[in-house]
């Protein structure tokens, strides 16, 4: 007998994020066979109720509500609590993103149960759900496994592959009301500082800088080759200390933690707190004058260069390899 799995898709700019379908996933290996139910918060968000089920969702729940167009705290949980109350799942899986990590702990306190966050692996073993996440940085992984009670998780973008996306696939789409009391936050203005349009911490490719850049100007050829790669710029706290870019962009112990395909490090040195952010990335590329630099230790493959002769050459490649595409 499976289990009954709510899995909140989380909705920006009127789209479902990526990792709401990699929860998705995961969510049918905690189901073992049972149901998996799509949840949509917003004030339209009926019509984005058929992506989640091409994703893997058998039904979906969407909640429109004017109070809940912009994300807030008491506002979703007053929501997510109400169709828990409906559904009475046995498990509930979010992004592991500034929303998820905001609201999972607080349906853990209303529920009364544990919560496995930032979980990068989720498996079935022996009837028992197994989580792989990092700690102490990333340079250790725990599993924790659930042998009884609710599972509640949250998981890592990037690293549990969402299913295949099946347009054919049918399912049912239920609106349900939900009385949405006086919030104790009102968001007057919600002002978005990003690598561009592509969000940093799902960017399949990062291209980030660090105080070898030099400049505020330094990182215009980063975006250069990141838009060309269809990636996210990213930069070291050094980056950002020294006003070369905005904190928003910044990768690491105390910024974003990111698992991209490919990563390419411009004059970062590879200190660990910056280690910390990204060293799970699946192919890391570093470009560093100096050769004794930490992050060739942990690089794939190193270019001792200097970045601004090494990245123009880069971007020209890559344009001559378009072309022939």
């Amino acid at each position: 007998m499976g289990r009954k799995v709510l899995v909140l898709g989380e909705v920006r700019d009127g789209a479902i994020r990526h990792v709401s379908f990699e929860a998705i996933a995961a969510g049918k290996v905690i189901a073992e066979g049972g149901e998996v139910i799509g949840v949509l918060f917003g004030e339209s968000v009926n019509n984005l109720a058929g992506e989640m089920v091409a994703y893997g969702a058998d039904r979906v729940l969407t909640v429109e509500n004017e109070k809940l167009k912009n994300y807030s705290s008491d506002g979703f949980t007053q929501a997510m609590t109400a169709v828990i109350d409906q559904e009475s799942p046995e498990g509930i899986v979010l992004g592991h993103t500034a929303q998820g990590k905001d609201l999972a702990p607080r349906l853990a306190s209303k529920l009364d149960s544990g919560l496995v966050s930032d979980a990068v692996d989720v498996n079935n073993e022996n009837g028992n759900i197994l989580f792989t996440r990092p700690i102490y940085s990333g340079k250790a992984f725990e599993k924790k496994m659930i042998t009884d009670g609710l599972v509640l998780a949250t998981i890592r973008p990037n690293n549990v592959p969402a299913l295949a996306k099946d347009e054919s696939r049918a399912g049912d789409v239920q609106p349900i009301e939900v009385d949405i009391k006086d919030l104790r936050t009102v968001i007057k203005e919600i002002v978005r500082k990003t690598a561009g349009g592509v969000d940093l911490s799902e960017a399949k490719v990062i291209v980030a800088g660090g105080r070898g850049v030099k400049s505020a100007d330094g990182f215009k050829v980063l975006e250069e080759l990141a838009e060309l790669l269809g990636g996210a710029v990213g930069a070291s706290r050094g980056a950002c200390d020294a006003d070369y870019c905005d904190y928003s962009l910044q990768i690491g112990q105390t910024g974003k933690v990111v698992t991209p395909d490919l990563y390419i490090a411009c004059g970062i040195s590879g200190a660990i707190q910056h280690l910390a952010g990204m060293s799970n990335s699946k192919i890391l590329v570093a470009i560093n004058k100096d050769p004794e630099a930490n992050i060739f230790k942990v690089a794939d493959y190193g270019i001792i260069g200097d970045l601004f002769e090494v990245l123009p050459l880069f971007i020209e490649e890559i344009k001559r390899e378009l072309v022939k595409a």
